[in-house]
């Protein structure tokens, strides 16, 4: 695997340990979902990174995710409502908000769950490649 892939995938994980932390603790939703979302663009990087495009330096998980949905079928709703979170979670006055109001715990959950299931898939995903890439080299 390319060093800038496993790289996005390193940093993809940390958020996601954090997030999980933070989730059991309590009290922080707003952190939690705010990590979830770090955790898929560092996934969606990295898919983009392997496909040999610089990643954008960009948070909008709707524009990334169009480079790689040639690879992956991810649930674009969710994607959207991660990007509002990003967007909110960033300034004090909305304090990372929903159309329903600020989240709560179980939408920490809730996107923590889907950002553990795209780093996973995405993981496997780019191992089995590395894998075939190997067994076809030796």
């Amino acid at each position: 695997m390319k060093p800038a892939v496993a790289n996005w995938l390193k940093f993809a994980e940390i958020d996601l340990r954090a997030a999980k932390v933070l989730l059991e603790e309590g009290g922080l939703a707003t952190v939690v979902c705010f990590l979830s979302q770090q955790c898929v663009e560092k996934c969606l990087k990295a898919l983009i990174e392997f496909k040999g495009i610089n990643p954008f330096k960009s948070h909008d998980l709707i524009m990334l995710y169009s480079h790689v949905d040639d690879m992956m079928k991810l649930e674009e709703d969710t994607l959207a409502a991660l990007n509002q979170i990003y967007i909110d979670a960033r300034y004090p006055a909305s304090l990372g908000t929903l159309p329903e109001g600020p989240p709560d715990a179980e939408d920490a959950k809730n996107f923590y769950e889907f950002a553990s299931e795209v780093y996973s898939r995405i993981n496997m995903a780019l191992q089995a490649s590395e894998e075939r890439k190997n067994s076809q080299c030796g």
